[in-house]
């Protein structure tokens, strides 16, 4: 797993961390037990403060993708199927609604956006 962290996103760098690690657990490139970088290590790789790493893996542990085992390191968990529906959500938030801002931009309406849904479903 490769973690690329920007300066000039505007996103907190824990963020992109706790974020690039969800979706690389989401993938399956991360699987059930695998072993995450240890804090101070991905500090180094990313040249960040440790204070960063460990608020993304607090955050991770929080939100119930990762546990923190004393003394071995950050552990990921497996998936859950509502944590896995939350983020298949997420993503199709996101493309409805570049979607919708596309459509307006175009002057398609509602109603015509919700007829090619409605076809689109049918098709699969």
């Amino acid at each position: 797993m490769r973690i690329i962290v920007s300066n000039r996103s505007g996103i907190p760098i824990y963020e992109q961390i706790k974020e690039q690690i969800k979706a690389a657990i989401f993938s399956g490139e991360l699987r059930e037990d695998d072993l995450l970088p240890s804090i101070r290590q991905l500090a180094r790789d990313l040249k960040i403060s440790v204070i960063t790493t460990t608020r993304a893996y607090s955050d991770l542990e929080r939100e119930g993708f990762v546990a923190s085992v004393q003394g071995k390191g950050c552990y990921v968990l497996p998936r859950s199927a509502e944590l896995a529906r939350e983020n298949a959500m997420h993503r199709m938030e996101d493309g409805l609604s570049a979607a919708i801002a596309a459509a307006k931009a175009e002057g398609i309406t509602k109603e015509e956006i919700i007829e090619r849904l409605n076809l689109l479903w049918e098709d699969d």
